[in-house]
């Protein structure tokens, strides 16, 4: 399968990649750029565990061809963190204990950042709301949703 060139800027870096017609957003980013902060989960969009903004809006990057990603500003959950200082939703992660197995964690964390941008202070239901494309095996989604709706306190 011939390979197609795609010019995409990553965390704020530009990279050329060569990637194969069907190559996905997620693979783009972990097999050729080796960020695997984003995970690969059931590859259908319905786990969220891919989950990165593309142009300033969360989207499953399982689910997005890396050639319609061309020319696309991409930020991955390596690219949240600032000059060495966590982001206000990583922080509050963290803090609230909201990180279990972390499989989920890149995903949940930029589901949240997203909706938070148009939302900062959520009730419970709205941050219920804020992850509801994002499954965890791991937890009841108490201390997700905790983390959510005080994030602004960390920022």
């Amino acid at each position: 399968m011939k390979k197609v060139l795609v010019e995409i800027t990553v965390n704020g870096e530009p990279h050329q990649v060569a990637v194969k017609p069907n190559c996905t957003l997620t693979q783009l980013l972990r097999d050729e750029l080796n960020l695997l902060g984003t995970n690969q989960g059931c590859g259908t969009g319905e786990c969220g565990a891919c989950t990165v903004m593309m142009n300033g809006e969360a989207v499953n990057s399982c689910l997005v061809l890396a050639i319609d990603a061309a020319g696309s500003e991409i930020i991955s959950i390596e690219g949240l963190a600032k000059g060495g200082k966590l982001d206000p939703v990583q922080k509050s992660f963290i803090e609230h204990g909201a990180i279990q197995c972390g499989f989920c964690s890149p995903g949940m964390i930029m589901s949240a950042k997203d909706y938070l941008k148009r939302n900062p202070k959520p009730n419970e239901a709205q941050a219920r709301e804020a992850i509801s494309g994002n499954l965890c095996r791991c937890t009841g989604y108490i201390k997700i949703i905790e983390a959510i709706m005080e994030a602004h306190k960390f920022g």
